[in-house]
């Protein structure tokens, strides 16, 4: 287990572009494919690791990790997100400056950028098929009675985008509110 733990969470890393949360759409697949984790557990990794600080990618392959094979598990799924890419960026760090303008550089990541939005959108979409139990009750009696849950969602849209509040204040405000909404 522990080798099948660093082997998914390297090949998630290594087929990523775009950063931690890129990573989730891939790594969510992956995990989910093995049987680890379904959606909503998925779901609960990715919403703790944004309460914490820190890069999320290791911090959900850490709650997966764990989950599957206790520390030892958690050491391993951390190592394989962090520790191959890592090499491989210092090698290349050595060779960036001599081919970060290159035409043939700037074409492939041109394409590339796009299909990490369309990761992370799918990510979102898959994440809210948890958060509204769509799958459980159809899309439109999920967001009839999870009209709480949008106005969460469109809260943090508009706070993040049309202001400069920080995202921790967003997440401990929405901690605090749940504490008191949903007990």
């Amino acid at each position: 287990m522990l080798f099948k733990l660093f082997w998914i969470f390297t090949r998630v890393a290594f087929f990523s572009w775009g950063g931690g949360p890129a990573s989730l759409a891939l790594m969510q697949r992956e995990v989910t494919h093995a049987g680890w984790v379904n959606s909503s557990e998925f779901a609960d990794a990715v919403a703790i690791s944004n309460a914490l600080p820190g890069p999320i990618a290791p911090q959900v392959s850490a709650y997966i990790g764990y989950k599957m094979a206790g520390v030892p598990g958690a050491i391993m799924a951390v190592t394989g997100t962090v520790l191959p890419t890592t090499l491989l960026m210092l090698i290349m760090i050595a060779y960036f400056f001599n081919i970060k303008d290159s035409p043939a550089v700037k074409s492939m990541l041109r394409a590339v950028r796009p299909v990490v939005v369309g990761f992370l959108l799918w990510t979102a979409y898959d994440m809210s098929v948890s958060v509204f139990a769509a799958k459980k009750l159809g899309w439109t009696a999920a967001l009839s009675a999870g009209w709480d849950k949008i106005l969460i969602v469109l809260g943090a849209f508009v706070l993040l985008t049309f202001t400069r509040v920080h995202p921790i204040f967003l997440i401990a405000g929405a901690a605090v509110l749940g504490f008191i909404a949903y007990r």
